[in-house]
């Protein structure tokens, strides 16, 4: 039989090539640390307060993004929400003053970035796939680490042969002129829009409206005391600080300080971001098949050793060791984590916990923005901010082993053994 392809690979195309460009600018913003410090006269820890905001708006915009995403479908918020990004960070261009710098990229490209995000795309993808939805969220999860690799270390090089204002008016008319409009012509919310039905079929649907009935009635406050939540909230938190907070605000700067060329610079953040894909689909396939909880005990372990690393990277081939450990361990974390919420909390709303979930990994981000900056602008050195993370990743990987094994893997386990002894 001849095999015809399926409009739902566009729609995981299109959610990627969103990822790659709006959460590409997101992470590029370590990028123009340095040129905003010259241009408008500001320290570090100013500096740093742009990007904690951003991480707050982001934070609190997703459970406003859902019920818009409800109302309006993914298509719309997407569209819009890639052009908002655009045009925002092309206006940046014109910016005086550094008022106008909060405004513009701490609040209104924040928004558009909340709403280009996990949530929408998400959903779209859910509705197209009922088969093959695991490679669908894999493909889509790997739009953030594409963009990492290729807009970070390429806004880098745009900054050293033009300068930071060519570098964001280069970066807003992508958005506007190939982003914005490829998502608005090809995307559609539902396969019925296309006269399909999804890939694998419409057999889940029931299974899903049953399941959201019965999570409806629950106690937050229960859930509030329960040890599971709060020991994935906390490392989940760190993972925040140490990741998009501390990483992708302070390495570029931290690196120039060091002494490192911009060509090492960029190499380091497209090792990292290379092997942070390899990381994503690794991870999602081990958690798969082995225990989650003992899973992120090794990956904040191993986040740790790769900051230790970094303090003493003096030369740039242990730069990029870190780079390629760091980048391996980077976004790791989420689908075991994902993985052993749904685990603990099937009988609660899973919405509501990953909600939580994702809000605290936002707090943690702009804590790990800001306060790395404004220990910079005290003492003139990352030294405290890496020894700080050290720590606290280390409590990461202790809560996270402390955690009871879910009584799925529990019952895996427990067939195991009993298989080994029959034989």
């Amino acid at each position: 039989m001849k095999r015809t392809f399926h409009y739902a690979w566009i729609i995981v195309f299109v959610t990627f090539l969103t990822f790659l460009a709006v959460q590409g600018v997101r992470l590029s913003f370590g990028a123009f640390v340095e040129p905003w410090e010259t241009e408008f006269s500001m320290d570090r820890g100013t500096i740093s307060l742009i990007s904690t905001l951003s991480f707050i708006i982001y934070g609190l915009s997703q459970p406003l993004i859902g019920r818009l995403v409800d109302k309006l479908g993914a298509r719309v918020i997407l569209s819009f929400s890639t052009f908002l990004v655009g045009i925002s960070i092309f206006l940046t261009s014109f910016v005086t003053q550094p008022w106008q710098l909060f405004f513009l990229y701490g609040i209104l490209v924040s928004l558009g970035v909340g709403g280009a995000s996990n949530v929408a795309a998400t959903v779209v993808v859910t509705n197209w796939f009922n088969d093959k939805r695991g490679l669908a969220f894999g493909i889509m999860e790997a739009g953030f680490g594409a963009g990492q690799m290729l807009l970070v270390p390429g806004s880098l090089l745009l900054i050293q042969w033009l300068n930071w204002k060519m570098t964001v008016i280069i970066l807003g008319s992508f958005l506007i002129l190939i982003v914005f409009p490829t998502v608005l012509l090809f995307l559609r919310n539902h396969p019925k829009e296309k006269g399909l039905v999804p890939i694998g079929g419409e057999g889940i649907e029931e299974e899903i409206v049953e399941e959201k009935a019965l999570n409806t009635n629950f106690s937050i406050g229960h859930v509030f005391l329960k040890r599971e939540f709060w020991f994935l909230i906390l490392p989940f938190a760190i993972c925040g600080f140490t990741t998009t907070g501390l990483m992708d605000t302070h390495l570029i700067p931290f690196s120039h300080d060091h002494g490192f060329s911009t060509n090492v610079t960029s190499a380091a953040v497209s090792l990292l971001a290379g092997f942070n894909i390899i990381g994503i689909l690794i991870s999602g396939i081990v958690a798969d098949r082995w225990s989650s909880r003992k899973m992120l005990f090794f990956l904040y372990g191993i986040r740790a050793l790769s900051i230790c690393i970094l303090l003493y990277s003096h030369n740039s081939i242990l730069l990029l060791i870190f780079a390629v450990l760091f980048g391996l361990v980077d976004f790791a974390t989420v689908a075991p984590t994902q993985l052993l919420a749904t685990q603990y909390f099937k009988e609660y709303s899973i919405g509501f916990i990953l909600g939580w979930l994702f809000l605290s990994h936002q707090i943690g981000s702009a804590l790990g923005a800001y306060l790395p900056g404004l220990f910079y602008s005290e003492t003139s050195s990352y030294n405290g901010s890496f020894y700080l993370s050290i720590i606290i990743l280390v409590g990461a990987a202790i809560l996270n082993l402390l955690l009871p094994e879910p009584l799925k893997v529990v019952k895996k386990e427990k067939v195991t053994t009993e298989k080994q002894l029959q034989s």
